[in-house]
């Protein structure tokens, strides 16, 4: 059966976004699919328009980029705004409540609405761990990938010393996603 999953993580420059994207790609290929990421961000290191994007695929991958994604992550207005108009008719979009108010413009079949970075802040005490809790929810939702792979790509990402908070921003990614899809089922 063909598989392929045209992610989207998008949001602002300093969100740790493209950090996020090649960590799933990294357990995209730890649970054996074929996987190619790319990013791209507007001049401003810091603030300004940021996106990754993961293609995960069974079979083979001829074009490194997307047109429209099935999955988007928006964890800025900004992002949500441009991005929300390029994803195909069933997709999924995972919104930052935290830092997007304004939804409803999208198309999406399946919308999660979570507060990614207080959630982050909650759990971890850092707002910077907001992209690990982001992938949770991700591999929550989608389960595009295995929860082994993801924690263990993130653990060869990050900051030696990090493991435990970003293995706990991980963790309730996941379990908010989890929750919120079982709620969506019922």
């Amino acid at each position: 059966m063909f598989e392929k999953w045209d992610i989207r993580l998008s949001g602002t420059g300093g969100q740790g976004l493209i950090l996020g994207g090649i960590i799933l790609a990294s357990a995209a290929v730890k649970d054996g699919f074929n996987a190619v990421q790319s990013q791209s961000y507007g001049p401003e290191a810091r603030g300004g328009a940021s996106k990754a994007e993961v293609i995960i695929s069974n079979q083979e991958i001829f074009y490194p980029k997307i047109a429209n994604a099935n999955t988007l992550l928006a964890m800025s207005q900004q992002a949500y705004d441009k991005y929300c108009v390029d994803i195909t008719e069933d997709a999924t979009i995972i919104i930052d409540s935290t830092l997007v108010k304004n939804i409803g413009a999208d198309k999406a079949k399946k919308r999660f609405i979570i507060p990614i970075t207080e959630l982050a802040k909650k759990e971890t005490g850092r707002e910077m761990t907001a992209n690990i809790v982001a992938l949770g929810a991700i591999v929550g939702i989608t389960k595009v990938v295995s929860e082994e792979a993801i924690k263990e790509a993130v653990l060869e990402r990050i900051p030696a010393g990090t493991e435990e908070m970003n293995m706990k921003a991980l963790n309730a990614g996941m379990k908010a996603g989890q929750e919120l899809l079982q709620t969506m089922a019922s």
